[in-house]
């Protein structure tokens, strides 16, 4: 079996996994409680908090440990649009954005009477210019993604974060498709609230965490004095243990992994065209090789996904949070229009540092197998 949907969920690493292990064997008392058990709990936590902090270059005190990237999202938007509300309800976010943020932003508007400026590709491409055209003096939140989860296109964050030292509205980053894959510091790109997921990076489901520069989010979970009183609910303290650990693997091999995949991606492109299988790829620069977004003409994708599956291969046709919707993809949608052929042809392939040469290599076999002539 091989495994190649990354993007949706990456396998536990195996120190992630001892670390999961561990915590939950000698470490099962709640950090809240103040005898030795809940002191020694709360121990790990502020260890967990301390290291991830680290690779952000942050303050501890910034983060607030949450049920995966969905949520962190969530608390983003909803908790910072609904501290603010009396001020102003104007929102700026992109139609390429996961739906973790759109169905948020969509909610904001239904329920609280918000209003959203959606950004679309021009020419394959959402800039800083976009954003500043859009901005207005009550705008409260701008929220783009740095790498999107179905093509890795990712956004220039920095360009819009510079644009926004001089607006008061703050900017939102879902990072879930790129933490642990490039270091991120926020602070130094002038980045309010960023997103992120532990299963994206080889660390656990049901995990995940928000960096926050302000304290001004109204919670979503009350009912405890947890997370500073951002995010009430007894912390998962094993697997924010084990996403710490992961994470801490993942930024100390970054950039080999970075070239690992980029090789990768190379020898897939390289194989197909030596086949002379008919291909494209649907991706924006810059793009990260960790998402191979690739159609192949007149052929359906929900038809090679099946294919591929039969033959022990693992893809999908974009983000897994829609498994077993037919409704074609937004992002390639909004990339390319509704009628494109695109979004019936085109599935995506997304590789980790687990990913082998020879995973690659039984690949472009298959394909060409189930395509060649």
């Amino acid at each position: 079996m091989i495994y190649l949907d990354n993007a949706a969920t990456t396998p536990l690493s195996q120190l992630a996994l001892d670390k999961l292990y561990e915590v939950n064997r000698d470490c099962f008392g709640n950090p809240s409680s103040l005898h030795s058990h809940g002191r020694k709990a709360a121990q790990v936590l502020r260890q967990a908090r301390q290291a991830i902090a680290s690779h952000l270059k942050t303050d501890p005190n910034r983060l607030v440990f949450t049920s995966g990237g969905t949520e962190a999202i969530t608390l983003a938007i909803k908790g910072y649009a609904l501290a603010q509300q009396k001020m102003s309800k104007h929102l700026i976010t992109t139609t390429i954005e996961h739906h973790a943020v759109l169905h948020t932003v969509e909610a904001l508007v239904r329920d609280y009477g918000f209003e959203v400026t959606y950004l679309s590709p021009k020419n394959g491409q959402i800039s800083a210019q976009d954003v500043e055209t859009a901005l207005r003096p009550d705008t409260i939140l701008v929220s783009v993604m740095h790498t999107n989860n179905e093509t890795g296109y990712q956004l220039p964050i920095k360009e819009i974060a510079q644009l926004l030292r001089s607006h008061p509205a703050r900017l939102h980053v879902d990072a879930v498709q790129a933490i642990g894959k490039v270091p991120i510091y926020p602070e130094e790109e002038g980045i309010d609230f960023l997103s992120a997921s532990g299963h994206k990076f080889h660390g656990p489901k049901g995990v995940g965490f928000l960096y926050t520069n302000t304290n001004r989010l109204k919670p979503l979970l009350v009912g405890g004095n947890q997370e500073d009183k951002r995010r009430a609910s007894t912390e998962n303290l094993a697997s924010i243990a084990a996403m710490a650990e992961a994470l801490t693997e993942s930024l100390s091999s970054w950039q080999d992994n970075l070239a690992h995949v980029r090789q990768l991606k190379e020898d897939l492109i390289a194989g197909l065209d030596a086949a002379k299988i008919p291909y494209y790829l649907n991706q924006q620069e810059p793009v990260s090789p960790y998402v191979i977004n690739i159609g192949f003409p007149n052929q359906l994708n929900e038809r090679l996904l099946m294919q591929l599956d039969l033959a022990g291969i693992s893809v999908s046709s974009g983000s897994a949070c829609t498994a077993g919707n037919i409704e074609p993809s937004h992002v390639l949608e909004a990339f390319y229009g509704s009628s494109s052929p695109r979004l019936k042809e085109s599935i995506r392939i997304s590789l980790s540092s687990h990913t082998s040469s020879e995973d690659i290599q039984t690949l472009i076999a298959t394909l060409i197998n189930l395509l060649g002539e």
